[in-house]
């Protein structure tokens, strides 16, 4: 039998070695040792780690790349980045949507990321960003899966015409029911757009993706009406809660009793952990929080943690490189999540964890499988979250579409190697030599 690939003596993220990954027809048709057929290319990992693609389940592609326009965000915080989007908003084409958002996928794809998330403001009359992301997603639907999220970023009920505006944008198809219930005029409000928004996607059988308590607040407790409208309309597995920010300042006895509420409600929980780190605790002297949901809490429990990029160079946050172990490189530091099984865990949030909040069908290393995969210059997922690894190879439905030459450095220093080679820097127990 001829293979179209076959990648050979790959490392895999559930720590087998030694492994070779047969592909045929798009599809994964092997993953075993020592296949010997023949194949039209032959990838050697040589060790190194193939790993289902990255997926970011929380991005604004209407908004990337567009830093410094009209202006830069020169205090770097949040309000300052929801006035820029204000002045910024009139000014948008869907041409320049378009071209920012190609871009971006370009990005994304070279570091391996082929799945994302994005919400689109609906607050525009023109609904210019939906138009535009609508166009995108079935422009890159051969090498990237774009999943889109109607947002109301002024609020459902503050913004005067942003819940038709919503009903427009998911009859145009957009995928998802988006909130952002802190954002409105009063904690009433907020309950109640979650319960319409909610709602609107029991009755349509759409996902909900809520921005929920994105605040230093540890009264903002939508999160609790969430989970229970999931319940009560039947919408379990089907609702995530977006960044929750505000569950850092709870206090432990509220947040006793708010977790099992979330983990029985099956609530996908959304950290974004490079712009939650920078936006919140803006108005605190010292100690300073830092607006991280209580991931490893949740993770105890068996609630779905998934993480998010959030932002690229745009008004929020002026940093990002489309690299979702960037995120959860920042993720193991500001949750202390730095055990082998938790830095484990913070790569499952970039990888399988988010998957299943995207419902995506396919995903993953096994035969039958899409055969969509990144061979990373790193030795095992623990190597990757340390290093950032460069992506080698990423392969779409069995083709190489982005290749990233080997991270050496050569040396001119007397008495020692010529080269140095920062994967082979991993470390090796003591029981294993």
């Amino acid at each position: 039998m001829t293979f179209d690939l076959l990648i050979k003596n790959a490392n895999l993220p559930d720590d087998r070695t030694g492994i070779d990954i047969a592909v045929s027809g798009g599809k994964i048709a092997a993953v075993e040792s020592g296949i010997t057929a023949e194949a039209g290319r032959v990838i050697d990992a040589g060790g190194k780690l193939v790993t289902a693609p990255f997926i970011d389940i929380h991005f604004h592609m209407d908004a990337t790349l567009s830093l410094g326009t009209p202006r830069l965000n020169r205090s770097g915080t949040l309000l300052e980045g929801i006035q820029l989007w204000g002045e910024l908003k009139p000014l948008l084409t869907k041409d320049a949507v378009i071209e920012r958002a190609l871009r971006y996928c370009d990005l994304a794809v070279s570091q391996g990321l082929l799945a994302v998330r994005s919400h689109v403001d609906v607050c525009d009359d023109r609904l210019v960003g939906v138009e535009a992301l609508l166009e995108v997603r079935d422009l890159v639907k051969d090498y990237l899966d774009l999943q889109l999220v109607a947002f109301p970023q002024d609020g459902f009920y503050r913004s005067p015409t942003a819940a038709t505006n919503l009903i427009r944008a998911l009859d145009m198809g957009v995928d998802v029911v988006g909130g952002i219930p802190h954002f409105e005029r009063t904690m009433e409000d907020g309950r109640l757009s979650v319960q319409a928004l909610c709602e609107i996607a029991a009755e349509r059988g759409l996902m909900v993706d809520l921005h929920c308590d994105e605040t230093d607040d540890p009264m903002s407790r939508h999160i609790e009406s969430l989970a229970y409208e999931t319940q009560r309309l039947g919408l379990k597995g089907r609702v995530a809660g977006s960044h929750l920010t505000s569950m850092h300042s709870m206090d432990n006895y509220y947040v006793s009793k708010l977790l099992p509420l979330i983990a029985e409600a099956e609530i996908h929980c959304v950290p974004n952990p490079l712009a939650n780190i920078v936006l919140q605790g803006r108005h605190d002297t010292y100690p300073k929080r830092r607006g991280m949901m209580r991931v490893p809490e949740l993770m105890a429990i068996g609630v779905n943690v998934a993480f998010g990029q959030d932002s690229c160079m745009d008004p929020w946050y002026s940093f990002g490189s489309a690299d979702m172990l960037e995120v959860a490189h920042m993720a193991v530091h500001t949750g202390h999540m730095t055990s082998r099984d938790a830095v484990k865990a913070c790569f499952r949030a970039i990888t399988e964890n988010p998957a299943k909040t995207f419902r995506l069908e396919g995903y993953g290393l096994n035969p039958g499988c899409n055969a969509d995969f990144v061979l990373l210059e790193a030795r095992d997922a623990i190597e990757a979250v340390r290093m950032k690894p460069n992506r080698l190879a990423v392969v779409r439905r069995g083709k190489v579409i982005a290749e990233t030459q080997p991270r050496t450095a050569s040396l001119s220093i007397e008495g020692r190697p010529p080269t140095v080679e920062p994967w082979r820097y991993a470390p090796v127990e003591a029981s294993a030599t």
